[in-house]
Order: structure tokens, then C-alpha cells, then sequence
């Protein structure tokens, strides 16, 4: 990765800049202790992350977007958890996965064709800070339960992909500071974890006049939500949308509200048997009853020295989960041998520790510190769970799945009969609800966690020495976060065992977790069609939404690695495990799950007799530059990419030519959809299969593709074609305005007829009539999808207006140049009684400010008209800049043209 020195001006009005001497080597930093002394008072007192937050302003006060007055300011609402004061926050680097990293290589190539069309330099457009993107996320599993799944699934994984590798391979080698991770490293976040993260940068610049080596806290933004993995590391860093991520790396700041930061205090330690993987869904949803959306959770206490760094990991990685903007744990003991047991620079890790110290960045040198408000948990009261089945927050105690499962069979599914055994065809077999067709170890939240990877190995291995097996119809898969896994699993011998219970390594990616299940048996499917059967999916992932991991499954449990073979056995997810057997052993003796299940000190024994001292040194170094199918695809050398209008993968990106008119009030609107809560970025923008008879179908045969071609819709995020038709596709979308019936439908008004979301945009496209969206509450919950906001502006929606908002997609939307607004206090969904039919004005938009108080005007089908209170949440001036240039990429552009002039 080519980085070129940069030239830093700093007022450095407290007087803080430090020299640190290690080894006869000097670094400069901004000493934290010595602003307070100078006058930034209360500083020490502040939540380490909220001090990384300091640090970043005192090394990017220039006088204009960052002041000496800002940064007094922002202590000021700090102390007082008020969190209205607007600061900007510039990250080191940059994560992305493939998935949103595709489109917004797209974008950055768009934009060069842009700079050329304006006769300007094209090559002035490269990141200007260091962005990693992983290939993770295009992995599907075709083939599963056999040694050779991994090299068949890996195969059809590059035919499938191979117009996409090759335009990111052309994107490594056009534009500096890029670098491309290849496919079959690992899944991002823990290639970040174990590889990428040093939690002290170091960078060599020129600052003030002088050069020098400038160290500071490790940073980033990343392009999945679940970037926050990297917080158990005590690297502060989270998921912002491709469009969010794209600026920042042009060199734009984030604008954000100073975060309030909650306290989560950890006492005591983890009971026997008990996984990392049913604390961090005790701790979901501890917080989301809290209510943490939007804020930083801070977690300390003596419980923290009881968890392991990839237990701290876990906790982290689920921070969207539990709704908060980040989940962070600071520097410690632990923090630096897991620094050194990963392979990590002797000189570093001495950085790290140093440094740390030396700015009140560890709990090496504790200092008390004052949080917004306080969670506490002892880990001695965490059992053992799952989550489901729609929602990563809805937690059930093991015993309670078999009567929970029951009653979400007449609530959540509206199952009024009982329950049918079908018998699956050209099988001895059959089905019914609550039977487990997939059971999938996959997702970075626990495959970074040698605990729980070797925990599920010892049940397979002491399941098969019972002569227990997972029941014929699940479909059984392993998914390493990173190679390191396979390595100590070998090294241990539970490999094997894994593969005796049918989960053999299927490729190493975030499959089953974001929809990557691959196919059903066509039996099986046919079974579940014919009794309208509720199937379950178990997996150790973070995210079960409903439609995500796969359209003919519709409950979704998330669970620890070893409670994913057990469910793999006992192939059905209505269980007690305490009362009924798994099986019988040879000797017809009942097995029981507490029979089988590993203890701590076997756990720990194990994972000391695997892991070597150079495993993961060694690992990267083999496994980064990338395997020979990787090494073999061949790219154009130009400044610019050469588009193809046959494409049915790479598009030219349209949103630096769409017409924008920031001024105009939103006038005789029509409700293109109206929503209740918890809308995620899985309706708005699935990333799952794509329908043979759906707009996105019909685009993709109208190529002569077939549909066992389709891939998904995340594997075509570079065609903006594809994924319009896709927006708000998803087969269990619930538009109100089409009560009743599930997928993307609407009304067109006045004539009432029913027809797909895209055809309504077109249809009202051609009379240039503007759109709105309504929503309930959490609109936009989910995974970090630009796409969600992309497509959104696409269908020319104006405003969505909802009752609150996730904080990603909020941005998003903003950055696209659609407003975002929430009912005003005391007003809901609910009371505006908003039908569909209804014609919605919004005047004033040529003053609209942040946080500005509005009107929407509703009139109703039958003459009469309110005007209903609403909340601009554009909420910082640089958000506003965004919008009124039509979205943060055509602001951009605008600065580098004029950089040139």
C-alpha cells in the first residue's frame, strides 16, 4: 500500500505536543495530561473513548473546522453529558468489506471519470488515508458436510465473482492507499482483529514545518457495522455507510454530536459452561432495555480482567446489536499479550503499552472515570441462551426455547394449527415446525474466539465418540473467521471430529450470517412449502433477521459454536435439552447435552496444547497475498476503469449526474411506503437471493442470464441497475399500505392499483412526482448498507419520515441528499393515521437548518388536511453541506476540482 508523508498544521493551542523516547527512537504525540494542565480541566476524568475523541480534535485544530474554543467546548459537553455540541472526527484508516466496498470503488472510479470530464487530473482522486478491503463476503455455501466443500465452493466463488475481483484488483493497483485482501483470508473483522490493528499509529509526517513520527491512537471507520469488533482491542472505531466511508477517505471529516457514553460495569466471572457467546446476548439485551442507540459504551471493572481479549471481541462486535455506536474496552494487560501472542512487532506492542500510559489511555494507570449513565452486570449471572427468532435482542434462557418457540409459532407466525409431520420426498424422513435445516458455525462475532471454536470442537468430538450425528436434514457448515482457525483446530486434532458431525470448512467468509446459506435441498424445500412449515436456522452469528439467512427458513436462533452442533443433532429447535436426550450411545444408553458438554479447564488445556507462538505471523504471511487463482486474474493498467455497458456486475455509478434541487419545497408528494418498527437494512436493501420474477430478475434475464446465475443481490452491489430493482424487495417487507400481503408492493394512487415498489417510482417518475417514506419506530436498524440510501435516492424519494431512526442509516440517508425527519414529541405513525393514499407537502425546505422544526402537511382521502409537527434530523452543519450539494460525493468532487483551479 502505497501511503505518501503528510503535511500536518496544528495550532496546538494547549501546548501538548510531546516527545516519547523508546529504544533511541523518538515519537511525538499529544500528551492528554499536559492539555489538562493547560487547560482543557476535567479531561482525565472523561471515558477513554471520549479521550481518544480529544486527541483526535488537539491534533486536528487548524483554526477553522477544529478550534481551541471547539475543544473547550467539547470538554465542557462531555462533563455534562448534554451531547449538542458538533465535533469532527478524522480516522486513521479505513475497513471495508467487499460487499460495500465494491460500490464505493465504483463510486471513486465514477468520480475520476468526473475529474476528467471537467478537464481536471483524474489521479488527484485516491484515498487519502490507508483503506484495507476484505473480500468476505461473496463466499456461498453451494456444497457443505464433505472434505471437499472448500475447494468446490471456492471455485464456483471466483466463476461467480470474477468481474468483481477483477475491477478490485484494477482498483489496487489505480489508486494509492488502497489495498485489496484476497478472498480466503478471512472475514474482515477479525482479519482486522488479528492482523490489521495496531492500537497505536504511527505515521511519519511533517508537522508544524518539522518531520517527524507522530503516534496516536489507532482509529477507524468501517463499512459493516459490526467494524466495532476491534473495540475489545481498544482500537474506537464503527460502521459507517459506503457513502460516509467514501468521504472520510477523500479526506473529509465526520461531523458528529459530542456521544453520551454509558458505563457498563463487569463484576465477578463467567460460571461453568458458560460462553462468551451467551454474555454478549445478555448484554444485547441488557442495553437495548436501556436504550444505548446512538451512544458509546464504555465497559470496565474488575470483571474485565476475567475475559479473555477475544471475549471482549464478542462483546464488541454485537455493539449494533445492542444499538450502541460503539462497545470499548481499554488498554490492559491483556490487551498487550494478545497483541504479542498474534504476532505483533516487539516494538509495538513496548509502543503500545508506553503510550497508553503516557496519556491516561490504560488501566495500567487507572484514573476514575464519569460516565453519562451506569449498567452493571456480575458475569456470574449469565446463562446459558439463545436469540430469536427474528431479533439478536430477544434473548431466551436455554430451558425456555421449547415454550418460547411455542408461542412465537401463534404470535410471531400466526400458526393456528398444530403442528403436521411432513414427510420430505425420496427421503425416510420428515419435517415440521421448529425442525433445524440449517445449523452453521459462521460469523466473525464468535469464529475469532478460540473459546468458543474449540468448545464446539471438544461436543463434536466427544458426540461422536457416543455415536451421536446431526439428523439428514440439516445442512451443516463451518465458516472460519480466519485461517488461524483451521490452523489450531488441526493442530488439536478437533478438525476432524468437526468433519465427523458434517461441519467441514466450507470456505472462509461470513456466509450463512448475512445470507450466504446457499440452497435448501429442493426436497426439503418442497416439504416446507407443502406444510407452510416454520423451519429454524441455528448459527453463531449476530444478525437473524427475518429473510435473511435464507427465504424458506423463517426462525432464526442465534447460539454459541457448541449449542450450533448440539441443535445440528438434535435437528430440531423445540428441545428441552435437560429432560430429553440428544440419542442413545452403542450401548443404548440416553445422551444428554450436559453428557457432552466441554468444561473450562479442557477448553484451556486444549487451546495451550494448539497455538504455537508464530501461528499467526505464519498464517498471514501465507495466506495474504493470496491463492493462485487470485494471483493469475489479470486487470487493465489505466488511470481510469473501462465500464462496459454489457456489465451485469460494474456500472458507472449515476449519483454525481442526478438532478438535485435542495431548495424546492416537496410538494403534492405521494407515500410510496408506510412502515412500522424495526424496518432494517435487510428490507431496504437485502443482500440475499434475488427472485426470478422480481424487477431484479427481469433486469438480469433481460441479459440472458439464468437464474441459477443470478448470485445475489451483495455480490451485484456494482450495478446500480440491479440493486434500484432491489430496493425494498425483500419477500417479508410489510407495507401498510398493502396490508396483508409480505415483499415489495405498493398502491399507485388515485388509480389503486397494486403493483412492485420500483414500478410505483417509475410510474410516478414519468410526472416528476416526488416521494416519501413513513416509518415507525428504529427505521433503518441492521447492517451499515449504503445501498439502503442509494437505492432510496434512486426511486426519488425526498424525505423519510419515521419516529426514530438507526444511527448509520440516518447518515446515509443525509449523505444521499434525502432528508430524514421524526414526528415531533407527542406525535407517532400511529396518531397521524397515515393510510397511503394521502398527498404530503413540506414547505420551508429552502431555510432548512439542523434540527429544525417543520410541518408536514397531510391531505386525507377524504378532503380533510393536518398539519402534523416534524423534526429535520440533518443534525450538524457539515451534514448540511452534504445535502445541499446533493450528497457528500458530488461535495467532494467539488473540492478537489477547486483544489485544482
Amino acid at each position: 500500500m502505497n501511503v505518501s508523508r503528510r503535511k500536518i498544521e496544528c495550532k496546538d493551542s494547549f501546548n501538548c505536543i510531546r516527545e516519547l523516547q523508546i529504544d533511541n527512537k523518538t515519537y511525538h504525540y499529544f500528551d492528554l495530561k499536559i492539555a489538562e494542565e493547560n487547560g482543557l480541566k476535567g479531561l482525565s476524568t472523561l471515558p477513554h473513548a471520549t479521550k481518544i475523541l480529544i486527541e483526535n480534535l488537539l491534533r486536528h485544530e487548524d483554526g477553522v473546522g477544529v478550534t481551541k474554543d471547539i475543544i473547550i467546548a467539547t470538554i465542557d459537553d462531555m462533563m455534562q453529558g448534554v451531547g449538542s455540541q458538533e465535533i469532527r472526527f478524522l480516522p486513521a484508516r479505513v475497513l471495508m468489506q467487499d460487499f460495500t466496498g465494491v460500490p464505493a470503488v465504483v463510486d471513486l472510479a465514477a468520480m475520476r471519470d468526473a475529474m476528467q470530464k471537467k478537464g481536471y487530473n483524474a489521479q488527484k482522486v485516491n484515498p487519502m488515508i490507508p483503506v484495507d478491503l476484505v473480500i468476505d463476503h461473496s463466499l456461498m455455501v453451494d456444497f457443505y458436510a464433505q472434505s471437499d466443500a472448500f475447494e468446490k465452493n471456492t471455485a464456483i466463488e471466483y466463476k461467480r465473482n470474477k468481474e468483481r475481483y477483477t475491477f478490485l484488483r484494477w482498483g489496487a493497483d489505480a489508486f494509492n492507499n488502497l489495498r485489496v485482501v484476497p478472498p480466503g483470508v478471512g472475514i474482515c473483522h477479525q482479519v482486522n482483529l488479528e492482523y490489521l490493528s495496531r492500537v497505536v499509529w504511527q505515521d511519519e509526517v511533517t508537522l508544524n514545518g518539522k518531520d517527524v513520527c507522530l503516534v496516536y491512537p489507532d482509529t477507524l471507520i468501517g463499512t459493516d457495522s459490526h467494524t466495532t469488533m476491534v473495540n475489545g482491542l481498544a482500537v474506537l472505531g464503527w460502521g459507517v455507510g459506503g457513502i460516509e466511508a467514501e468521504a472520510a477517505m477523500l479526506g473529509q471529516p465526520l461531523s458528529m454530536l459530542v456521544p453520551k457514553v454509558v458505563g457498563f460495569e463487569l463484576k465477578g466471572a463467567l460460571a461453568e459452561g458458560v460462553t462468551a457467546t451467551d454474555l454478549v446476548l445478555r448484554v444485547t439485551e441488557m442495553l437495548r432495555q436501556k436504550g444505548v442507540v446512538g451512544k458509546f459504551v464504555e465497559f470496565f471493572g474488575e470483571g474485565v480482567a476475567n475475559l479473555g481479549l477475544e471475549d471482549r471481541a464478542t462483546i464488541g462486535n454485537m455493539a449494533p446489536e445492542y444499538g450502541a455506536t460503539c462497545g470499548f474496552f481499554s488498554v490492559d494487560d491483556t490487551c498487550i499479550a494478545y497483541l504479542k501472542n498474534t504476532g505483533r512487532d516487539g516494538a509495538l506492542c513496548q509502543l503500545v503499552e508506553e503510550y497508553s500510559r503516557a496519556v491516561g489511555l490504560s488501566t495500567l494507570s487507572e484514573e476514575k472515570r464519569i460516565f453519562t449513565d451506569m449498567v452493571t452486570l456480575d458475569l456470574a449471572d449469565v446463562t446459558a441462551s439463545l436469540a430469536g427468532p427474528k431479533r439478536p435482542q430477544d434473548r431466551i434462557v436455554l430451558h425456555d426455547v421449547p415454550s418460547k418457540f411455542a408461542d412465537s409459532l401463534v404470535k410471531e407466525f400466526n400458526v393456528k394449527q398444530p403442528s403436521t409431520s411432513i414427510a420430505v420426498s425420496n427421503k425416510e424422513y420428515s419435517i415440521n415446525n421448529g425442525s433445524v435445516v440449517i445449523a452453521a458455525i459462521t460469523s466473525c462475532t464468535n469464529t475469532s474466539n478460540p473459546n468458543v471454536m474449540i468448545a464446539a470442537g471438544l461436543l463434536a468430538q466427544k458426540a461422536h465418540e457416543k455415536g451421536l450425528s446431526p439428523q439428514p436434514w440439516v445442512k451443516t457448515s463451518l465458516a472460519p473467521g480466519s485461517q488461524v482457525v483451521s490452523d489450531y483446530l488441526k493442530a488439536s486434532g478437533l478438525q476432524t471430529a468437526l468433519d465427523m458431525m458434517g461441519f467441514n470448512v466450507v470456505g472462509y467468509g461470513c456466509t450463512t450470517c448475512i445470507g450466504n446459506s446457499g440452497p435448501l435441498d429442493d426436497d426439503i424445500v418442497e416439504a416446507i412449502r407443502q406444510g407452510d412449515l416454520v423451519a429454524a436456522a441455528v448459527l453463531s452469528g449476530n444478525r437473524n433477521f427475518e429473510g435473511r439467512i435464507n427465504p424458506h427458513v423463517r426462525a432464526n436462533f442465534l447460539a454459541s459454536p457448541p449449542l450450533v452442533v448440539a441443535y445440528a443433532i438434535a435437528g430440531r429447535i423445540d428441545i428441552d435439552f435437560q429432560t430429553t436426550p440428544l440419542g442413545m450411545d452403542a450401548h443404548n444408553n440416553p445422551v444428554y447435552l450436559r453428557d457432552i458438554w466441554p468444561r473450562n479447564e479442557d477448553i484451556q488445556r486444549t487451546k495451550a496444547q494448539a497455538f504455537s507462538p508464530n501461528m499467526y505471523a505464519d498464517s498471514y504471511a501465507r495466506s495474504i497475498q493470496g491463492d493462485e487463482k487470485w494471483k493469475a486474474i489479470e486487470t487493465e493498467n489505466s488511470v481510469t476503469y473501462p465500464w462496459s455497458d454489457v456489465s451485469t456486475y460494474i456500472r458507472k455509478s449515476p449519483f454525481l449526474e442526478l438532478p438535485h434541487k435542495p431548495y424546492d419545497d416537496i410538494i403534492d408528494a405521494r407515500i410510496i411506503a408506510t412502515f412500522g418498527d424495526s424496518i432494517t437494512t435487510d428490507h431496504i436493501s437485502p443482500a440475499g437471493a434475488i427472485k426470478s420474477e422480481s424487477p431484479a430478475g427481469e433486469y438480469l434475464k433481460s441479459f440472458q442470464i439464468s437464474h441459477k446465475e443470478f448470485n445475489s443481490y451483495g455480490a451485484r452491489r456494482g450495478n446500480h441497475n440491479v440493486m434500484l430493482r432491489g430496493t425494498f424487495a425483500n419477500i417479508r417487507l410489510k407495507n401498510k399500505i398493502v396490508e396483508g400481503k409480505e415483499g415489495g408492493y405498493t398502491m399507485i394512487y388515485p388509480e389503486n392499483k397494486e403493483v412492485s415498489i420500483f414500478e410505483a417510482a417509475e410510474h410516478y417518475g414519468k410526472d416528476d412526482i416526488p416521494l416519501v417514506v413513513f416509518a415507525a419506530k428504529e427505521y433503518g436498524t441492521g447492517s451499515s448498507r449504503d445501498w439502503a440510501a442509494k437505492g432510496t435516492r434512486l426511486l426519488g424519494i425526498r424525505a423519510v419520515i419515521a419516529e426514530s431512526f438507526e444511527r448509520i442509516h440516518r447518515t446515509n440517508l443525509v449523505g444521499m441528499g434525502v432528508v430524514p425527519f421524526v414526528f415531533d414529541e407527542g406525535w407517532t405513525l400511529e396518531k397521524a393515521a397515515i393510510q397511503g393514499s394521502e398527498i404530503i407537502s413540506i414547505n420551508g425546505m429552502a431555510n432548512i437548518q439542523p434540527g429544525m422544526k417543520m410541518h408536514v402537511g397531510v391531505q386525507y382521502a377524504n378532503g380533510t388536511r393536518k398539519e402534523i409537527p416534524i423534526i429535520c434530523r440533518i443534525d450538524t452543519i457539515d451534514e448540511l453541506k452534504y445535502y445541499k450539494a446533493g450528497g457528500i460525493l458530488p461535495y467532494v468532487l467539488d473540492g478537489i476540482a477547486q483544489a485544482q483551479q
